[in-house]
């Protein structure tokens, strides 16, 4: 009997060892739903490889919108500022100008009266320069009262107050009073642009009389306009003065116009959201005041824990690692996938105790999740 049980422990042996070497070559053992076992021989094969979780700088995009803006120095309402009727003009909407040109005469009888005044002012003033003069030697020899010669010094200042004061109306209509002479006046007066840039608007037309509260044309330099975006609030901390983005319209997202961030808004309107003007670093006449844009900025993130995107597998909608917990067992652990850059996808996970230190398969994932789920090979 003793013998009869030696041998039969001897095959029991025998075919558990046999089976154990049939399972080596050709099986998988599956311990539970998200577990897997493979030989050496096996991970050799799948070419499995592991490495640590990294933390890395990678950068996310935000993307905007908004529209051209012009700042309020690029922007110029032209008025008449005593008013008058238009003469002639050929300005239209979006019309070229340059600085310095006629952009409209205007003419009214109040222009002559004021040239008439200051005309006939000055010509009072040289009188009155000259009886100061005279008082002034008569005072010095007592030839004359005190009082007249005060008289005649205040009648000479308030004279030359009010010569500067018509000056300063003249130019006010751009008449240049040094130049003013009983032999050129004139009826009417030139309007000149300010500025070089273009028409926004015309508000008049010919033989319209305009008051000095008329807006006749709107100009604009667009040489410094901005783009004005709509960022909001959870992502302004992510933004900074300086900081590059590249906009593009809907007509052309092939052209790219860089820009910088010259200002960052801290009042939030009602739909949380707050104003971020750029700068254009570079004049493009395609771009109007207006016109819609779009913008991508490049956000850096700084130590974000990243694995290779060879590492992740998804299976049934749900992204997931295989983490090596010993020398020939993996587990599988869902995880939470974030932004990717050259080939690296940021991931967080409650499941992983010590992030730093943990050993995930970055090579043969998928070799690995075929196997795990593929039940039935086990089975048999």
């Amino acid at each position: 009997m003793k013998n009869i049980g030696i041998i039969i422990i001897t095959i029991l042996l025998f075919s558990s060892c046999s089976g154990t070497k049939m399972k080596d070559e050709k099986q998988v053992y599956v311990l539970n739903n998200h577990s897997v076992v493979l030989t050496d021989a096996q991970i050799k094969s799948a070419n499995i490889i592991t490495g640590k979780i990294e933390k890395r700088s990678i950068c996310s995009t935000i993307k905007l919108n908004g529209k051209i803006d012009v700042p309020p120095q690029n922007l110029v309402s032209v008025s008449m500022p005593l008013g008058g009727y238009l003469k002639s003009t050929n300005l239209l909407p979006g019309m070229h100008i340059k600085k310095g040109e006629v952009i409209a005469t205007l003419e009214d009888q109040q222009y002559i009266q004021l040239q008439q005044e200051y005309l006939s002012a000055k010509a009072k003033l040289t009188f009155l320069e000259g009886e100061y003069n005279r008082q002034k030697e008569l005072n010095k020899s007592k030839a004359s009262s005190d009082k007249i010669y005060q008289q005649t010094d205040m009648d000479f200042k308030t004279q030359r107050i009010a010569m500067s004061a018509l000056a300063e109306k003249l130019k006010l209509i751009n008449i240049n009073p040094e130049t003013l002479s009983e032999n050129n006046l004139s009826r009417s007066v030139n309007l000149y642009s300010s500025i070089d840039g273009f028409v926004s608007k015309v508000n008049v037309n010919i033989g319209k009389y305009v008051t000095p509260s008329d807006v006749l044309f709107e100009l604009i330099n667009p040489t410094d306009i901005h783009l004005n975006l709509q960022v909001f609030e959870k992502d302004l901390d992510k933004l900074n003065i300086g900081q590059k983005l590249l906009a593009y319209n809907n007509s052309e997202p092939y052209k790219k116009h860089p820009c910088e961030i010259i200002l960052i808004s801290q009042d939030l309107s009602a739909d949380r959201t707050a104003d971020v003007h750029c700068h254009f670093e570079d004049y493009d006449k395609s771009l109007f005041p207006g016109m819609y844009m779009n913008a991508d900025i490049e956000i850096k993130n700084d130590s974000i824990s990243s694995i290779n995107e060879e590492a992740l597998v998804n299976f049934e909608g749900k992204d997931y690692v295989f983490v090596r917990t010993d020398v020939n067992h993996f587990e599988l652990v869902e995880v939470t996938k974030g932004i990717s850059q050259n080939n690296f996808t940021a991931i967080s996970s409650s499941n992983l105790r010590n992030i730093s230190f943990t050993n995930i398969v970055i090579k043969g994932a998928y070799s690995l999740l075929m196997q795990q789920k593929n039940k039935s090979n086990v089975e048999e």
